[in-house]
């Protein structure tokens, strides 16, 4: 075959597969628009569920959440996959590398959503960061916002809670992965790192320039990796919130969590710290709760502390990081959220979601 034609081959097969995407996308959204309505049928006509009663409450919230949650878990994250095409953790340590703090922590806090992380890749990336030349306070506000500020909790939350918690959501995560990302960097604990991360030889990984048909493949293959190992999760923290939407009384919530009550965020932050657990799993249970009375600051930091501090994240940091700097990790990080939930329990003291 002549070049000329693969090049017309290649364009119609192009042509098509946008085509075909349109028409999916269509479809998705025509689905996705009927799902209360089904989820209500299928609770009072197909199981035959008395509306009103706590039963088919609990049900019809697990029948609704559950296919949105997920639908809204592929659509974005195959566009996330898609976006992390352009930001490797090579292109980032390379984007990182000599900058000054202060802009090196918003820009690292920025890219620290975009980027491939988590607890596993922790080790490998501080001492890349490191040998690269990255300020220690700029290293800690990526590897602060990386887990803190992800795809799975920002469609959860926008799915849930709609475009204004989402925004808080990303807004307070980053805010907090810059300042304490910052505060790091004032303290100078460059001694309490290992020393032999400064003596492991990172080598530069070749420059790849994908093409757009690779980076949509990229897309794909990320809905299989990140959907298959997050729904159970998904499905699990919907069927606690339905149990929560469905059984605890108002009241409590609203008591333990409320936002009159002063120590109601700190405990929040107390209870999260030790826990693991991650956005898939945590978020539909503070929609639960906001729905019961909790305060949108509370149920946030609870959240927030969940996946930002998580005990796995911790011990594998223990390999490159003394005691000292990390309790001063854990410390500054727990503060910044205690200050965000603050700050919201002031703003928006209860929302039961849209």
């Amino acid at each position: 075959m002549s070049a000329t034609g693969a090049r017309h081959i290649s364009r119609w097969t192009g042509a098509w597969t946008w085509a075909l995407g349109l028409l999916g996308l269509v479809a998705w959204q025509q689905a996705y628009a009927q799902l209360l309505a089904i989820a209500h049928w299928l609770t009072t006509s197909a199981l035959r569920l008395k509306a009103g009663t706590r039963l088919a409450s609990a049900v019809e919230f697990f029948l609704y959440e559950a296919p949105k949650v997920l639908m809204l878990l592929v659509l974005v994250v195959f566009g996330v996959g898609v976006l992390r095409t352009f930001f490797t953790p090579e292109r980032t340590r390379q984007i990182l590398a000599g900058k000054r703090e202060s802009t090196g922590n918003v820009l690292a806090a920025a890219l620290g959503i975009v980027t491939p992380f988590c607890s596993c890749s922790a080790v490998p990336l501080f001492i890349g960061f490191l040998k690269s030349g990255v300020p220690l306070g700029v290293t800690f506000s990526f590897l602060i916002a990386a887990p803190m500020v992800n795809e799975v909790a920002l469609v959860l939350l926008y799915g849930l809670f709609g475009v204004q918690v989402a925004m808080i959501y990303v807004s307070s995560g980053l805010t907090v992965a810059v300042c304490a990302g910052w505060v790091i960097g004032r303290l100078k604990m460059e001694r309490h790192v290992e020393s032999w991360v400064y003596e492991v030889e990172v080598g530069d990984a070749p420059e790849e320039h994908p093409s757009w048909a690779d980076r949509l493949t990229a897309g794909r293959r990320a809905v299989p990796e990140i959907v298959g190992k997050v729904w159970m999760y998904v499905i699990a923290g919907i069927a606690v919130g339905a149990g929560i939407h469905g059984y605890v009384p108002t009241g409590l919530m609203a008591r333990y969590l409320g936002a009159h009550e002063w120590w109601s965020v700190p405990v929040a932050v107390l209870i999260g710290v030790p826990m693991y657990s991650n956005a898939a799993g945590i978020v539909p249970i503070v929609q639960a709760l906001l729905g019961k009375g909790a305060a949108l600051g509370s149920a946030l930091a609870f959240m927030m502390s969940v996946i930002a501090l998580s005990l796995p994240e911790i011990v594998i940091l223990r390999r490159v990081l003394r005691p000292r700097l990390i309790g001063v990790f854990v410390g500054v990080v727990a503060v910044g959220v205690t200050a965000v939930g603050y700050l919201f329990n002031a703003i928006l003291p209860a929302t039961g979601g849209r």
